[in-house]
């Protein structure tokens, strides 16, 4: 089943990935910001002349958070975890939250060394030079559900890609350089939104390999439960923690036709590809249209699995199992969603909380108490704010926001007394008239036949494995 409408619950990573794991919305587990982002005056050293400083928030899971690998564990389940953390420094990793073994995961969220051995990570020996991250991931993945066949099983296979750096093996750069060139090299790959430059083409070889390479890696995975005759009884969910970096950090991937990208307040940072597979409840290739969110996966999985809800953990989620069954859902497809990201993503996103209601998304902003309303349906790429049109709803909107707010006890920026404006300004104008072009020249050079990378990224020039 492929959720037209599946949500992280942040649009950056940390939060999103403790939500995934504790059923909570991200103030209420306290991690709002990926874990290692500077808040408060420390925000200033970033450099942004920003009008306000961003509120502190956990820097790890707290220890009495019940994840659903514990639940699952305690009542029979071997459990597995490779590949991204990004959760916690020592006594907040993996094996803290339920998980037995421990392929990969440990305080960094991106991949320490690159994409190719020799990467340099506590969790996970690297193999010869060259050897590929996400594929390792997926044979570490295999092997552990070969090992453990007879029994229960969660395999929870969490990739650093794609996350930057990005980096991909010479032949797969080829192949989609080749691709892009023949669909057309465009003259202009960005527009600048607000405050940072936003890719609008989808033609960049080196992340569209990362991207071959992390869908091989679950191949492995998948023809593994095909080949030991799981497939049938094994539930198989694929998603993502944010949208792809459009905006900051390598500007590689479009979201178009959603706006914007990982780390901001739109469409394009939250919604997400979501599928589930499980043939004896989904039907093959169905869809589904009603919101959901990573919140919901706790529950979900439970009652997949007949494990009742544990009664120390409160879960914000809910179970959409009578979605994967094909049933509609009244109070699903009828509540309200939030978000609450009191920060400044390094994407370009800002202080800002939201409420989907239906049709409407109404993003309020916390620089300076604005609101926008915008209408998904007929607008999914959030390019007509309706507010001056639709003051009623958005008055209803922004109380039920508001309490929301109030009942998880958000945290909030402060104003920073030292805040510049022309100092923002003057930055505002680099990024759009120096920053811009230098992406402009930088992403053409991706299809240059003649490109060659960091003399640094190893296995640049090993074919994929």
């Amino acid at each position: 089943m492929r959720f037209t409408q599946g949500y992280a619950a942040c649009q950056v990573s940390s939060p999103s990935r403790a939500s995934i794991l504790t059923g909570k919305y991200p103030p209420k587990h306290g991690i709002t910001d990926y874990i290692g982002a500077p808040s408060g005056e420390a925000w200033r050293e970033a450099g942004r002349f920003s009008k306000v400083l961003p509120p502190g928030f956990e820097s790890g899971l707290r220890a009495n958070e019940l994840t659903f690998a514990e639940v699952l564990r305690r009542s029979g389940y071997r459990t597995f975890f490779a590949g991204k953390w990004h959760l916690g420094d020592e006594g907040a990793y993996p094996e803290d939250f339920g998980f037995e073994i421990n392929k990969g995961g440990w305080f960094a969220g991106s991949p320490d060394g690159g994409y190719f051995a020799p990467w340099h990570n506590p969790k996970l020996k690297p193999g010869p030079d060259g050897e590929s991250l996400p594929l390792r991931l997926g044979r570490e993945t295999a092997q552990f559900i070969a090992d453990h066949r007879e029994e229960p099983f969660l395999a929870y296979l969490s990739f650093y890609s794609v996350h930057g750096p990005i980096q991909t093996s010479s032949d797969r750069w080829e192949k989609f350089r080749q691709k892009a060139v023949a669909r057309g090299v465009p003259e202009k790959r960005f527009i600048f939104d607000r405050n940072l430059p936003v890719r609008q083409v989808q033609d960049c070889p080196v992340y569209a390999g990362m991207i071959e390479a992390m869908d091989d890696a679950v191949g492995l995975v998948l023809d593994q439960l095909d080949e030991l005759g799981l497939t049938e009884n094994t539930v198989v969910c694929f998603t993502s923690d944010n949208g792809g970096v459009s905006s900051g950090d390598s500007y590689s991937s479009s979201m178009l036709p959603l706006r914007g990208g990982k780390g901001r307040q739109w469409e394009g940072g939250i919604r997400e590809p979501l599928y589930f597979r499980f043939p004896t409840v989904i039907e093959a290739g169905s869809i589904c249209d009603t919101p959901v969110s990573g919140i919901d996966f706790y529950r979900t999985f439970l009652e997949l699995a007949g494990i009742p809800d544990p009664g120390e953990q409160l879960i914000d989620g809910r179970s959409i199992v009578s979605l994967l069954e094909g049933e509609p859902d009244r109070e699903i497809a009828e509540r309200d969603l939030f978000w609450h990201y009191p920060h400044y993503g390094n994407q370009g996103g800002e202080p800002s909380s939201m409420i989907r209601s239906g049709p409407w998304k109404l993003i309020h902003y916390h620089e300076d108490g604005h609101d926008e309303l915008y209408n998904l349906e007929s607008d999914p790429g959030e390019q007509n704010d309706l507010l001056d049109d639709n003051r009623a709803e958005a008055s209803k909107l922004r109380q039920r926001l508001d309490n929301w707010l109030l009942d998880v006890g958000a945290r909030f920026p402060d104003p920073d007394p030292e805040y510049d404006p022309e100092k923002e300004i003057a930055r505002l104008r680099e990024l759009e008239h120096e920053l811009m072009p230098k992406l402009e020249a930088q992403h053409a050079e991706y299809l240059d036949p003649d490109w060659q990378p960091n003399e640094d990224w190893w296995g640049s020039q090993v074919t994929s494995d």
